[in-house]
C-alpha cells in the first residue's frame, strides 16, 4: 500500500491555484518517479494538464497498486509544485529543474517522509504516435458552437468508408477537464472506443471539454451544465449528410454517462444512450463509497475505515448545513488538519475552498436518478466489476430503478474491467515485449453489437 496512507477528507475535483508572481515552468505531461517503500519501490505517475484559465488538472496513477486516476490537488508557485492526494493522505512538494525535465522534492504521509525525483515525459496523443497507420476511415477536425454558453468546441469526427448514411454517436468524457480522447496517462479511453466503432460502421464525434485543447470557454460547474455541450454535438452531426439522423446516440463515460441520460430527458433527445460506469447513487454516497473502496484497496484495517468514514460524513454534513462559505471553509480546514498532521495550512485552506465550492456542493447534492423518468429512448448500462471508482452493483441497481418505466433498458457487467474499461492485466496484449493496457474487447463488442441492434428497430 502507499506508505502512511490514511484518509484526510473526501474526493474532490482536481484543480490548481493561480500561478505565483514568478514565471511558472511548463508542466503539461507525465511526471514519473520511483517511490521508495519498505521492501522495494513503487512507480508513481502524476499527470498535469494546464487549462485555459491557467489552472491545472492533475491525477495520480500507481500501477502496481492498481491505483488509477486518483484525484490530486496541485498548487504551482514559480518553480515550486505542491501535489496533494487526499485519498492517500499524501503530498509531494518539489522544485522543477531549469530545463523543466525533472522535479525533485519530498513525498510525505503520516509517519513517512522520503525524497522523490519525478522525470518528465510528454503525453502521447492517440493521433500523434511515432508510428501510426492510416485508419480505414475518414477523419477530420470538427468545430461547432454551444450557443447556450456562447462557446466554440473542437473535436474529431471519424466516418466509416463509404457513402453512408451511418449510425453515429457523440462521446462524452468523464468528470474533470478531459481532452477528446479521454486520455489518462497514455491510455485514451474515448479515442480507442472511437476507433473501434468507426472501423465497424459507426460514425463518432469526440471533442475536447471546455477550456481543454482546442475548445474555448472554462470548465463547466455542474453535470447539468454539460448537457448543452452534448446537445451541441448532436446538432452538429444533424448537419452532416453522412449521418443517419434516425440513429444518432450518446455514449458517456462516468459523469459523461449521467450527462447523456440527462440529455435524453430533454427535447430533441438522442435515439439511444450508452452509459459507461455512470453514477447511480447521490453524490454524497458516491464520495463516502469511494473513500471506503480506496482505503480498502490500500490495505487499511476495517476499524480505521469505519473511523475515517465517520469523520468524512461529519465533514460532508458540515458542508451541507453551513451555507456561509467562509465559516464552512474554516471548519473544514480545521478538520482536515486535525485528521492528518501532514497537511499544511495552505493545502488545508485550498482543499477546504474546493470542498465548499459551487461545483462540489452541487455534486454532493446531485441525485442521478431524479430525471430518469423522462428517458424514453433505449439505454445500455455498462459497468466493470473491478471499478474502484463507481461500484458496479450499487450504481447499476440505482440506475435500473430510476429507469423502471423505460421498457428498453439493457444492463450488463463486464467481469474484471476497471473504471477505464481496461480488462484484467492478465488479458492485456504484449507490445514490444511489454504488457500494454487495452480497452476491454468484451465491452467494445457489447457496445457495438447493442448500437447495431438499435439501427435494426
Amino acid at each position: 500500500m502507499l506508505p502512511g496512507a490514511a484518509w484526510a477528507g473526501q474526493r474532490q475535483q482536481p484543480a490548481v491555484s493561480a500561478a505565483a508572481n514568478t514565471p511558472a515552468p511548463t508542466l503539461d505531461g507525465l511526471w514519473k518517479g520511483q517511490l521508495k517503500v519498505p521492501g522495494g519501490q513503487l512507480e508513481v505517475i502524476f499527470r498535469l494538464q494546464k487549462l485555459a484559465g491557467g489552472e491545472y488538472f492533475s491525477v495520480l496513477d500507481v500501477p502496481l497498486q492498481k491505483v488509477s486516476r486518483m484525484n490530486v490537488k496541485a498548487d504551482v508557485k514559480g518553480d515550486t509544485v505542491r501535489l496533494f492526494a487526499e485519498e492517500a493522505a499524501t503530498r509531494f512538494v518539489g522544485r522543477v529543474s531549469a530545463d523543466s525535465k525533472q522535479m525533485s522534492g519530498i513525498w510525505q504521509a503520516p509517519g513517512y517522509k522520503v525524497p522523490l525525483v519525478l522525470n518528465f515525459s510528454p503525453i502521447q496523443s492517440m493521433t500523434a504516435k511515432n508510428v501510426r497507420l492510416t485508419p480505414p476511415y475518414r477523419e477530420e477536425e470538427a468545430t461547432f458552437s454551444n450557443l447556450t454558453v456562447n462557446t466554440r468546441l473542437s473535436g474529431t469526427l471519424t466516418v466509416p468508408a463509404g457513402a453512408g448514411p451511418f449510425p453515429a454517436v457523440v462521446l462524452i468524457s468523464d468528470s474533470g477537464p478531459q481532452d477528446r480522447d479521454g486520455a489518462v496517462g497514455d491510455f485514451a479511453t474515448l479515442g480507442l472506443l472511437a476507433d473501434y466503432l468507426t472501423r465497424r460502421g459507426v460514425a463518432v464525434l469526440r471533442f475536447d471539454d471546455r477550456g481543454v485543447g482546442k475548445s474555448g470557454g472554462t470548465p463547466a460547474t455542474t453535470t447539468a451544465d454539460l448537457v448543452s455541450d452534448a446537445q451541441a454535438g448532436l446538432n452538429y452531426l444533424r448537419t452532416r449528410p453522412e449521418i443517419d439522423l434516425s440513429h444518432l446516440g450518446l455514449v458517456g463515460h462516468g459523469e459523461g454517462g449521467n450527462v447523456a441520460l440527462l440529455a435524453a430527458a430533454q427535447p430533441l433527445p438522442p435515439a439511444f444512450v450508452v452509459a459507461l460506469a455512470a453514477y447511480g447513487l447521490p453524490g454524497r454516497d458516491i464520495v463516502v463509497q469511494q473513500q471506503a473502496t480506496t482505503l480498502r484497496t490500500l490495505g487499511t484495517e476495517n476499524n480505521q475505515i469505519e473511523a475515517a468514514t465517520k469523520r468524512q460524513m461529519a465533514m460532508l454534513e458540515i458542508i451541507r448545513q453551513t451555507t456561509d462559505n467562509a465559516q464552512a471553509q474554516a471548519i473544514v480546514a480545521n478538520m482536515l488538519k486535525q485528521n492528518n498532521a501532514a497537511i499544511d495550512n495552505v493545502t488545508a485552506q485550498s482543499s477546504a475552498s474546493e470542498m465548499t465550492s459551487t461545483h462540489y456542493r452541487y455534486f454532493l447534492a446531485f441525485n442521478p436518478i431524479e430525471k430518469l423518468t423522462g428517458v424514453n429512448c433505449p439505454v445500455l448500462l455498462l459497468n466493470g466489476t473491478s471499478d474502484l471508482t463507481i461500484n458496479a452493483e450499487a450504481n447499476l441497481n440505482a440506475l435500473s430503478k430510476g429507469l423502471k418505466l423505460n421498457k428498453n433498458v439493457t444492463v450488463k457487467k463486464i467481469s474484471g474491467a476497471n473504471h477505464l474499461f481496461q480488462p484484467d492485466p492478465t488479458k492485456w496484449p504484449i507490445v514490444n515485449g511489454q504488457q500494454q493496457p487495452n480497452f476491454s474487447p468484451e465491452a467494445q463488442e457489447t457496445i457495438r453489437e447493442w448500437i447495431v441492434a438499435q439501427t435494426k428497430k
